[in-house]
């Protein structure tokens, strides 16, 4: 919040561009991306991010396998269409990850360009194997577009090691800084791989000639660029294994929390995500009224169910500076009493109980 109040800076000046400079080497830092890479942030939401990574990569007839688990893996595969790729889905049950055999099969069958998947699957909850996914497009000669929106900054994500082509993600979530800006990374097997971009402002060699030559192509939000700097640099101070484990720390112990008030998650243990955590609705609970509780009386917000879930989960993020001992026994507490005013049997402080519990551990 101080990093957003300082005072302005044009977009081209030389300190603006100092600090830019520093943004995509954190940036890089951050999704460990190889060297030769180049990592920046898209001046809009993760959405920008998403259109930004298909833009350079996808062009008419690109052939591209779109593995779809949920509502942002259809929306990755819905953007690559629009932009003229030959687009093969395979679908997989919402609340499942991919496996990575069929990854190969489907590769075996027809062969294809680019592979794209969701690593963290915000509609489901679900973590899909993307260095699974990477290995089984490499070994068929295409090349990798992951979803990092949710998982960036709180669940591990090696773009190198992994073999990572291109990712996008997103500041708000658990990077911690405002929304509006849009990291992304593309490594040099994704640069070697560009097409002419459609869009005169995600054209990734205007971006970069921005970015790294300083030639002008849009006027950047200062303010933002100060946040992200800001972030990145507090992500760095409490060092990224040290941030993955916290997040996985709290995510046990509202399972465990969960599982004391006779609720449940909806992926299996081992596809679950840290960062977003998509709990059951109990039958006989209206989930939209308890959410409405939530919010009204103890200002907290959880996301609803999208597509075939509507309805049958909450979405509870526990990202960035939400991911805390603190949030994470304030929602326990209120989850009981909002659910107990509906009439659910909850054990009268077992979610608390077993949320301590878990954390002393």
């Amino acid at each position: 919040m101080r990093a957003l109040g300082a005072p302005m800076l044009g977009h081209l000046d030389p300190d603006l561009l100092a600090m830019m400079d520093e943004t995509r080497e954190k940036l890089r830092r951050l999704f460990r991306a190889p060297e030769g890479s180049f990592a920046f942030a898209v001046s809009g939401t993760g959405t920008a991010g998403l259109e930004a990574t298909v833009a350079n990569l996808v062009t008419d007839g690109t052939r591209v396998l779109a593995v779809v688990t949920g509502y942002f893996g259809d929306r990755l595969a819905q953007v690559c269409q629009r932009y003229g790729a030959v687009v093969r889905r395979l679908d997989v049950e919402w609340g499942r990850a991919i496996d990575p055999a069929r990854v190969r099969e489907a590769l075996a069958r027809e062969a294809a360009d680019i592979v794209c998947v969701v690593h963290a699957e915000t509609s489901t909850g679900v973590r899909n194997p993307v260095a699974e996914v990477a290995q089984a497009a490499h070994e068929a000669g295409a090349i990798v577009i992951v979803d990092a929106v949710t998982s960036l900054g709180g669940h591990p994500f090696e773009m190198a090691q992994w073999g990572i082509d291109a990712v996008y993600s997103c500041t708000q979530k658990c990077v911690g800084a405002p929304s509006g800006l849009a990291p992304v990374a593309f490594a040099p097997s994704a640069l070697a791989r560009r097409v002419t971009c459609r869009s005169f402002y995600l054209d990734l060699g205007l971006l970069e000639d921005y970015w790294v030559r300083r030639k002008y192509h849009h006027t950047i939000s200062a303010s933002l660029v100060y946040a992200l700097h800001e972030a990145l640099t507090a992500i760095e101070e409490e060092g990224l294994e040290a941030r993955w484990a916290r997040h996985e720390r709290h995510h046990l112990a509202l399972a465990a929390a969960l599982s004391a008030m006779g609720l449940g998650l909806l992926p299996p243990e081992g596809e679950r995500l840290w960062t977003l955590n998509a709990v059951r609705v109990p039958d006989g609970v209206d989930e939209a009224l308890a959410r409405r509780d939530l919010l009204s009386r103890f200002n907290m917000e959880v996301g609803s169910g999208l597509g075939p879930l509507a309805g049958k989960i909450w979405r509870v993020g526990l990202m960035g500076h939400s991911s805390s001992p603190q949030a994470l026994l304030l929602f326990v507490g209120a989850l009981e009493s909002v659910l107990r005013r509906q009439g659910y049997d909850v054990p009268a402080g077992a979610g608390t109980s077993a949320a301590i519990d878990a954390l002393r551990g």
